[in-house]
């Protein structure tokens, strides 16, 4: 029965019964030691809670600063809200077109080198590497005159390392150009001459070549022209050829 009494006093100190069961457990508290002490026990616990509450109540000045930062914000229109909206997606859409962009032209770069050097591998390959066989750039130069829309310079070698072996006619895509091969000790080099408008692809300078390749490249633009530097020979001998071309008179 005492374990029936106690699972009341919570309710019963918080006057929660009718006023029946009120006078009921009164009179059963008087009459029970225990339950009195632990009333008397609950009592206290809840006097203490609540002087501890009111020891820290905050005053007016924090009140207020409470209330101000907690202030609900103004809302902003649905037109401000659409803006920002719009701005950030044209600006998701512009960083998206950038890197498409620029993706697509450094496979078109890839791609440009990788038909360069197939061709130059065709040339290696090839029974017969050239259509004009010689040495000396005067006859070279004339040969390629009515079979390409251009014309070019080539450079004088006397006192070099780099022997002209002939020329071709090559194609990149449906642009028709040049092939002329040097060697140097036992390396060959392939120089490809082409209309810069009939490329039409933006290969950027040296410092952008793809280095994926089993080849050194160097490439540059002349005059209207786009000229490729392709071969196995050192970096410096591809530099030094590209050097002479760029002066060629």
């Amino acid at each position: 029965m005492a374990d029936q009494w106690t699972a009341k006093l919570e309710t019963y100190l918080d006057g929660e019964f009718s006023a029946n069961e009120m006078r009921d457990l009164d009179a059963h508290v008087r009459s029970c030691p225990d339950c009195a002490a632990d009333v008397l026990s609950r009592l206290q616990l809840k006097r203490a809670i609540h002087s501890a509450g009111k020891r820290y109540s905050p005053n007016a000045e924090f009140r207020e600063r409470i209330r101000k930062s907690i202030a609900a914000k103004p809302e902003r229109s649905l037109a401000r809200l659409w803006l920002g909206a719009s701005a950030a997606l044209a600006l998701l859409f512009i960083a998206m077109f950038v890197a498409i962009s620029a993706r697509q032209q450094q496979l078109q770069r890839q791609q440009t080198f990788s038909e360069l050097a197939d061709l130059h591998v065709a040339t290696l390959a090839s029974a017969n590497p050239v259509d004009v066989i010689s040495t000396d750039r005067h006859t070279v130069k004339p040969w390629f005159q009515g079979k390409l829309p251009f014309t070019f310079n080539l450079p004088e070698l006397q006192n070099s390392e780099f022997t002209l072996v002939g020329g071709r006619v090559a194609y990149l895509g449906q642009a028709p150009g040049a092939e002329l091969i040097y060697q140097i000790r036992k390396h060959q080099i392939s120089v490809f001459i082409f209309q810069g408008r009939a490329v039409g692809r933006d290969l950027g300078s040296n410092s952008q070549l793809q280095k994926e390749l089993s080849f050194n490249l160097e490439t540059w633009s002349q005059e209207g022209l786009r000229y490729f530097v392709v071969g196995d020979a050192s970096s410096a001998d591809i530099a030094a050829l590209a050097g002479m071309l760029k002066k060629a008179p």
